[in-house]
């Protein structure tokens, strides 16, 4: 994802960065000050441009300060976050763009997805379906994902009750069974939760120091 993102912001050594490495950061770092964030006035911008300069980290932690950079504590994050910074101020400018709008239309008839008349809602449906179908872990196990049996017939579904507007009484149907859906969902994450916290308390340690028995 964050090679990508850099290569969506078109930096020519999208796939070569290791946040790891200071010079390379360095080098990221003044390229999206310059070309994409420019948070300071030109004029500003030497100290942060001057990787070569002794006092570039404090340099760059100001920087962070300065543009509203949370506190974390890897340099990955820190990076990851100023790349997603510059991805918000390339593209938010343009959401109403006719060029973005053909983007979202095209990226939609890729995905196979039906478009709103909204684009902003299509391209939402576009994220949910490529966080959840395209993911890492996806990608490797389609068959995690990838519904199988028969197709299940909502229209015919009684929802336990009828709307006599029969356009209305399908759309009624459908947020029916989403809101189904999501209730499952909730359950299946509590689930998961009891099962964790008992995973910890399953097997306690004695402190025979202590007199008691816990973690």
């Amino acid at each position: 994802m964050f090679k990508r993102r850099l290569q969506a912001l078109e930096y020519e050594e999208y796939d070569k960065v290791d946040a790891n490495d200071l010079q390379h950061v360095k080098k990221l770092v003044s390229w999206l000050e310059n070309q994409k964030i420019r948070h300071y006035k030109i004029d500003d911008r030497g100290a942060i441009l001057d990787i070569e300069s002794q006092q570039w980290p404090a340099t760059y932690e100001k920087y962070l300060e300065d543009v509203g950079c949370p506190q974390f504590e890897t340099p990955l994050d820190k990076v990851e976050w100023l790349v997603g910074l510059a991805i918000r101020l390339e593209y938010e400018d343009n959401l109403q763009s006719e060029d973005f709008k053909k983007g979202v239309s095209e990226l939609a008839k890729l995905l196979n997805i039906p478009q709103h008349p909204n684009h902003l809602i299509t391209l939402e449906a576009c994220s949910k379906f490529i966080c959840k179908r395209l993911n890492e872990e996806a990608v490797k196990n389609p068959g995690s994902v990838i519904v199988t049996g028969q197709p299940f017939p909502i229209m015919d579904t009684n929802a336990g009750f009828k709307i006599k507007d029969p356009f209305l009484n399908k759309a009624v149907t459908i947020l029916s069974l989403l809101y189904i859906q999501d209730l499952r969902d909730l359950q299946t994450k509590i689930n998961e939760a009891i099962v964790s916290v008992q995973t910890i308390t399953a097997n306690p340690k004695t402190d025979h120091k202590l007199g008691k028995v816990g973690k």
